[in-house]
């Protein structure tokens, strides 16, 4: 039995006292590939803010990697992040320090201390990236795609059971976008459940996978037309 790791039931998303999405029915499994796309505007980051506890829900029910999101406190987001992995369109990297100790902030910050389970940590998920050799350099001396790697190396730090991805090619040329697009889906592969938001639709005609669009204050699957 597929094991669910995001699910909506009737549930309205709002930005203060605005709505944006409205009656949002959704469920993610376990090892998905979704992207959600719309225009500018339509609520993707007001849908993912919500996910990771940005907005709080506070009409309808959702649960997402075990929190209820309409129960919980504040106290438990710390938690509830350690569980996902964020991506960033403007990848978020401190540009004070290398990806090394970026990476190590992160893993500090989220309580390990074991100075050679973080050197290994750090490795492994450079490694998935194919970003190994990098580690030495700083944020500013890497372009933007593999800055974009890195950033996608930090969401994996925690082995989170869901990865959500707001429109993480969106600062990038298209010849980067795919080689981006290419670690994404070698992780899906490998078993990772990724939530997508994104405008290029040449991705998904590249690499189609379950599609949902926001459109005026709604949220509903697209079916892909093939061939």
């Amino acid at each position: 039995m597929s094991e669910t790791v995001l699910q909506l039931k009737d549930a309205s998303i709002f930005q203060g006292d605005n709505l944006v999405l409205e009656a949002v029915n959704f469920e993610m499994n376990k090892g998905d590939f979704v992207y959600l796309i719309g225009k500018t505007g339509t609520g993707k980051s007001s849908f993912l803010k919500t996910l990771y506890g940005d907005l709080e829900l506070t009409k309808g029910e959702g649960s997402i990697v075990g929190f209820n999101l309409k129960t919980m406190k504040e106290k438990d987001i710390p938690f509830l992040r350690r569980k996902l992995g964020v991506v960033f369109q403007d990848f978020k990297l401190l540009n004070d320090r290398t990806i090394n100790d970026n990476l190590e902030f992160v893993l500090k910050a989220t309580g390990w201390k074991d100075k050679s389970e973080i050197k290994s940590k750090i490795e492994a998920v450079l490694t998935k990236v194919d970003m190994q050799s990098k580690g030495f350099k700083f944020p500013y001396e890497l372009s933007g795609g593999e800055q974009q790697r890195v950033a996608i190396a930090r969401a994996l730090l925690n082995d989170p059971e869901l990865i959500l991805a707001d429109e993480p090619t969106g600062n990038l040329d298209p010849q980067t976008s795919i080689e981006v697009m290419e670690v994404l889906q070698d992780l899906n592969k490998k078993g990772h459940t990724i939530f997508m938001a994104t405008h290029d639709y040449a991705l998904l005609l590249k690499y189609p996978s379950k599609t949902l669009k926001c459109d005026e204050n709604k949220v509903f699957e697209v079916v892909q037309r093939k061939g």
